[in-house]
């Protein structure tokens, strides 16, 4: 009788790019593990579309996770994990499977985030589908009830990344607007959680413009860190994902389109297949 362990990846899912950012840190963190990545890049972006479509769409995509094998997916996307996840947690997944999990990226960092804050004045910086959902405020309130957020839309930022524009001059105006416009609702923010994953590629530019004392977020390492601790927490689960050290990447797109901007999100070269829904 064969004891070959049956392939079971866990699953990173995420309308585009930014997931990759989520995934550089979870894959250096715990490199052992096999890893499955979906970019719905053919409907990206989600930030700006219904509840009800991104909780469609993002079902959709992790229905195709499921039927890869992953019995563990994360949705390495601040607006699926804002407007699908606990949908999907709570009416669909006992239906489909109750032993598979659906694992967000907004409740490990609220998790923590009045850890580093002595003002207690916590900023927030994503996309509108995030900030209008309030799910950081409210995340944030069941585990720091005292802690004060203030949050600022920046709808410009990702179209700026995803078309290469970031590091240019053009795109210093739109990120010290927003960062203005956030530190204008108080002055007391010490603490600013980067609410998109692909705001690190605009760290840089983010330093130069908020003051120094402020501490920034940014929810790779913390994702990467609480989905270890998960896993120890969770034998059952642990012993489900297989441990090839493999990566594939698939996306709703056409690869040629997807491979060379995954890249530059991931850190190094990406080859991607794709998957018609």
């Amino acid at each position: 009788m064969s004891t070959e362990k049956t392939y079971s990846p866990i699953g990173v899912f995420d309308s585009g790019y930014g997931g990759l950012t989520i995934m550089k840190e979870i894959v250096k963190e715990l490199p052992q593990y096999d890893y499955l990545y979906l970019g719905d890049n053919a409907r990206a972006p989600y930030g700006t579309r219904s509840f009800e479509t991104v909780y469609q769409y993002t079902l959709e995509c992790v229905n195709h996770l499921f039927a890869k094998g992953c019995h563990l997916v994360i949705l390495a996307c601040n607006t699926a994990s804002a407007k699908a996840l606990r949908n999907i947690q709570q009416k669909d997944l006992p239906n489909i499977d109750p032993s598979r999990r659906v694992l967000g990226v907004i409740r490990p960092t609220t998790e923590v985030v009045g850890n580093f804050s002595k003002t207690k004045h916590v900023g927030v910086l994503g996309t509108t589908g995030t900030v209008t959902s309030n799910s950081y405020p409210i995340e944030i309130e069941k585990f720091f009830p005292e802690v004060k957020v203030f949050q600022e839309a920046c709808p410009m930022w990702v179209p700026l990344i995803e078309n290469n524009e970031f590091n240019n001059e053009g795109s210093n105006y739109f990120v010290e607007q927003h960062i203005k416009n956030l530190l204008h609702q108080s002055d007391k923010i010490d603490t600013v959680i980067l609410g998109c994953t692909h705001y690190p590629l605009l760290l840089n530019k983010i330093k130069q413009y908020l003051p120094q004392h402020i501490t920034i977020l940014s929810q790779g390492e913390i994702v990467s860190k609480g989905l270890s601790d998960y896993l120890k927490r969770h034998p059952e689960m642990d012993a489900k994902c297989s441990k090839g050290g493999s990566l594939k990447f698939f996306t709703t797109e056409m690869p040629h389109n997807f491979d060379e901007q995954a890249s530059r999100f991931f850190g190094k070269e990406i080859k991607s297949e794709h998957l018609q829904l």
